[in-house]
């Protein structure tokens, strides 16, 4: 049933590619109509959980969903922070009861007009680069169908923001001919340690790259000389 709901989710957003949308855009508008939500945004974080992170808004499908992003970023805390350190869904069907939760965040969120939020991680294992924040403007939650389809909204949303930053299509792998040979043995270490193909093993690389603000050559030269080993969950030292 997932596999055929990716195939389904992948066909509509294909189906729009001729009107000129970039995919983020075609993904947020897709969210709103396929979770039942009003609005939308994707928020980007680099170097997420160190002192120096950064966040910035990628889209938002509305200026309630933009000031959602905005707010998150301004207090520190709210359901898309919070998912992307814990690497799962944050669900607030109702933010008057999570107040608690989030003591800065949820009055000014309700006093913009939203009353449920729910986000998910854009993430691969451990390595985040952002979260898909949904809301709507009434209380309510999303059905289990709901979430799996977030889930993959999500999977989508990383895929397309990591191709916009790193400027290369995810099944795009003939630029390696054009840079070092590590990357080309690195990549094909990372595939044969995973069990996956080329092409996943080298999205993990560029994730992992980015997310630590690092160089592909660099996180490339480490895997090779086996300081870094890129597992299922984040990348760890021998």
């Amino acid at each position: 049933m997932t596999e055929n709901h990716r195939l389904r989710l992948r066909a509509l957003l294909a189906a729009d590619d001729d009107h000129g949308v970039g995919p983020l855009t075609r993904i947020c508008a897709l969210a709103v109509v396929e979770l039942q939500v009003t609005g939308v945004g994707v928020t980007l974080v680099s170097r997420a959980g160190s002192v120096d992170a950064q966040q910035r808004l990628v889209h938002a499908s509305d200026a309630v969903a933009a000031r959602l992003e905005d707010l998150q970023l301004t207090v520190g805390e709210g359901p898309g922070l919070t998912a992307i350190t814990s690497g799962a869904p944050v669900l607030a069907p109702d933010l008057g009861a999570a107040r608690s939760r989030w003591p800065a965040f949820c009055p000014d969120a309700q006093r913009i007009g939203v009353a449920a939020a729910f986000a998910f991680p854009l993430t691969l294992g451990a390595i985040a680069l952002g979260s898909l924040d949904c809301y709507r403007a009434t209380t309510g939650p999303l059905s289990r169908d709901h979430v799996a389809c977030g889930l993959l909204l999500a999977e989508m949303a990383f895929e397309a923001l990591l191709t916009e930053v790193a400027g290369h299509a995810p099944d795009d792998v003939g630029w390696l001919s054009d840079i070092h040979a590590e990357v080309h043995q690195a990549t094909g270490m990372v595939s044969y340690q995973l069990g996956v193909g080329v092409q996943a093993a080298l999205l993990r690389i560029r994730a992992y790259a980015f997310a630590h603000g690092l160089a592909v050559a660099t996180v490339a030269r480490r895997i090779v000389d086996r300081s870094l080993l890129l597992d299922d969950g984040n990348g760890t030292t021998p």
